[in-house]
């Protein structure tokens, strides 16, 4: 069943086109929910290692929900277009998705995106569901919550330069936030240390929010020189008609010397930015539970299911320790 699943999604996604690539792309997407899972405290922590694979690929199901539902409300979750909201700081915006509602109308906001608000209204729903013990719906908003979150944490989702469509650097969007971490990600240090309490959670978002969106001017203006410097053969893997190759997404698939080059250039920025996410989807999940009153979540699971994943805890725990994400096979989206 989940094969035919996963296959289902993907023709769906294929359907969709260019603009179907997953946020963060698939391997993106999956270490950050994973990772953030391993970032826990035991005493929530084992609960959702319990449900690690779920939350795992969950982590990308928002972005099939958009495309295979052509479900306009979800579309605007996963962005904010800040320049068209003339942003100036997060105290002239509204403090909450019903007050942006009211401010701006459901048009605009399904045009310019309402990512903070969803992420912030996310919490409340996730908060609601700890308090109640209700499994399902914890590990369900818990997945789509880190989804938004790592989102967040893509400067290009904060620009209306979305794709470089602005610049002449189309294709830059998936080249940055997938097939770079795709590449080079199995070398990242993602360990993030303690989570933390988060007492202003509002004030938390649009910090991730206003960090984002400083670095979108440098990773187009490196990528920009970049291009500039390389003909179009030393930029792109070119198919047989003498056009850059496709993904099955259609996304342009990038050499690996250029996507090296500018991964250098981009010193950290993509790991930072994933190390980031886990960093703030953890503590935001640690934060919910803290709200909801510290709810016992052992009794969620049979005993047995806890027992049998204490020694793989253990290990993962391990290398988590050391940077490393493991147990996650995430599909290849580019192949060079």
């Amino acid at each position: 069943m989940k094969k035919l699943f996963i296959a289902f999604s993907v023709m769906a996604l294929l359907a969709g086109g260019a603009s179907a690539v997953y946020a963060w792309g698939v391997w993106g997407h999956n270490h950050i929910n994973k990772g953030a899972v391993l970032a826990l405290p035991r005493e929530i922590g084992m609960f959702f290692y319990n449900h690690a694979d779920f939350i795992t690929e969950e982590s990308t199901v928002p972005d099939i929900r958009k495309h295979m539902n052509n479900d306009r409300t979800e579309g605007a979750r996963h962005f904010i277009d800040l320049e068209r909201y003339n942003y100036a700081g997060r105290s002239g915006m509204p403090a909450s998705m019903s007050a942006a509602l009211q401010q701006y109308g459901k048009d605009t906001l399904e045009k310019y995106g309402v990512l903070p608000w969803a992420i912030e209204d996310m919490m409340a729903k996730l908060t609601d569901a700890f308090k109640n013990k209700r499994k399902t719906e914890i590990l369900y908003l818990a997945a789509d919550l880190g989804h938004y979150v790592a989102d967040a944490y893509m400067p290009l989702h904060t620009s209306i330069n979305h794709d470089g469509q602005q610049t002449g650097q189309q294709g830059i969007h998936a080249f940055w936030e997938a097939q770079l971490p795709e590449l080079f990600g199995k070398n990242y240090k993602l360990y993030v240390g303690d989570v933390q309490y988060i007492s202003n959670i509002d004030k938390a978002v649009w910090d991730a929010i206003d960090s984002s969106h400083s670095k979108a001017p440098t990773l187009l203006r490196i990528e920009a020189k970049l291009k500039k410097d390389n003909p179009m053969d030393k930029q792109y893997v070119m198919g047989a008609d003498g056009q850059p190759a496709k993904n099955k997404f259609g996304a342009p698939v990038h050499t690996f010397e250029y996507a090296h080059v500018y991964h250098e250039l981009l010193d950290g920025m993509v790991e930072q930015q994933m190390r980031a996410s886990i960093r703030l989807t953890a503590d935001l999940w640690y934060t919910a539970w803290v709200n909801a009153g510290k709810p016992d979540l052992s009794t969620l699971d049979p005993d047995y299911v806890t027992d049998r994943n204490k020694a793989a805890y253990k290990e993962d725990m391990k290398a988590w320790k050391t940077g490393k994400v493991r147990g996650c096979k995430s599909e290849k989206e580019f192949k060079n």
